[in-house]
């Protein structure tokens, strides 16, 4: 199997790091601060001039037909940036969903909004503090000829900036049953929906969501589909193996700004980059951040997949990411000095996002429960 990227992935990466290099790197912290939960709405409409919304979206609803490794380009150049627009929770995860629940006419209109950089989205599922899928009490009741919702979810990535949420609720059956879950399209200003908004450590940001009845219409629920849940788990794991390329990216720009400040620290008349201690930690750092990278990219290859071969190869790259992830950060920070953590270098704020990656969506000790179970099954 040839695992090089393709001349047109090689050209997407390119344009993808000048992109980010132009435009996050140089800009202004005190700017970015003042966002709105990181989120430029400007950045966004250019990410959508570019393609790149549309990059995975099905070519009936306008987009180019990419798959999971052309995510994995994005979301490792988008990890240098650092970038903090919602990339995964729209593309690798609502816009998968859709496209696997989603009625033919469901698609065509709300994945051409989504290419076109109109329509912002983020699934409101998690209701378990300790990230079980299947944990559903969200109810939804039919309401003459369309729903009603009630319930809570604990955590929705990056609603606070969307347009509209993709919300799991509960058509029949108990809390934890396997079928009666359905998925439904709630406009994020629907009355009676309550975002409880907050940051996420190192960028971007996170809500908890309340829904006291919600009344929606009959084309609410995505593909009349009340056995929802194997496509959000597939849809997480592309999410995950996204976030995975993300926190490569991470390691790679920490590595690489650790190299550069140890060969122009001085001390003791020599720069930090001569004592052959320090090299041994960048060396292993570097040995790190490559395998990290084919763990990643082993996980975007699976992410098409169906069964337990999937959720296996996307929950041992999450556990495994998140340690290498978190040693790589704790070396940059260590390597630079009291200066690793303060607002002056972007080092402190690429390990807080290497703690966040390894939160979302399960942490490693999690992934590594599951992948055993998947592992076991298989």
């Amino acid at each position: 199997m040839d695992l090089n990227y393709s001349e047109e992935q090689n050209m997407l990466r390119a344009s993808l790091e000048r992109f980010v290099g132009e435009t996050y790197q140089a800009r202004d912290k005190s700017a970015t601060a003042q966002l709105a939960y990181g989120f430029d709405p400007a950045i966004w409409r250019q990410f959508a001039d570019l393609g790149w919304l549309a990059l995975p979206l099905p070519e009936a609803a306008d987009g180019l037909g990419g798959g999971a490794v052309d995510i994995g380009v994005v979301m490792e150049a988008f990890g240098r940036g650092p970038v903090s627009e919602p990339y995964v929770s729209t593309i690798a995860l609502c816009s998968r969903l859709i496209a696997r629940l989603g009625a033919p006419q469901q698609q065509r209109d709300l994945l051409a909004r989504v290419g076109a950089g109109a329509l912002r989205l983020s699934l409101a599922h998690e209701e378990s503090r300790w990230f079980s899928l299947e944990q559903v009490a969200t109810r939804a009741v039919r309401d003459g000829d369309g729903w009603r919702l009630d319930g809570a979810k604990h955590f929705a990535l990056d609603a606070a900036g969307a347009d509209a949420l993709l919300v799991t609720a509960r058509i029949g059956g108990a809390e934890r049953d396997a079928g009666g879950v359905g998925v439904f399209v709630v406009p994020a200003d629907a009355p009676g929906l309550t975002l409880t908004a907050f940051e996420r450590l190192g960028g971007g940001s996170g809500a908890r969501v309340r829904l006291e009845g919600v009344r929606l219409g009959a084309d609410a629920l995505l593909g009349d589909s009340d056995n929802a849940l194997p496509a959000v788990e597939a849809a997480v794991d592309a999410a995950i193996a996204a976030l995975c390329a993300e926190a490569v990216g991470m390691m790679q720009a920490v590595l690489d700004k650790t190299v550069e400040y140890t060969k122009t620290r001085v001390q003791f008349g020599q720069p930090l980059a001569a004592n052959q201690v320090l090299k041994h930690r960048m060396a292993d750092m570097a040995i790190a951040c490559e395998e990290a990278r084919s763990l990643a990219l082993r996980a975007a290859l699976h992410v098409d997949l169906d069964g337990p071969q999937r959720g296996a190869a996307v929950s041992g790259a999450k556990a495994k990411i998140g340690r290498l992830a978190r040693f790589v950060a704790e070396q940059g920070v260590q390597l630079h000095g009291g200066m690793g953590v303060t607002d002056e270098l972007d080092i402190g704020v690429y390990l807080k996002r290497v703690m966040a990656f390894d939160a979302l969506f399960g942490d490693s000790a999690h992934h590594l429960r599951r992948r055993a179970a998947l592992t076991l099954a298989a």
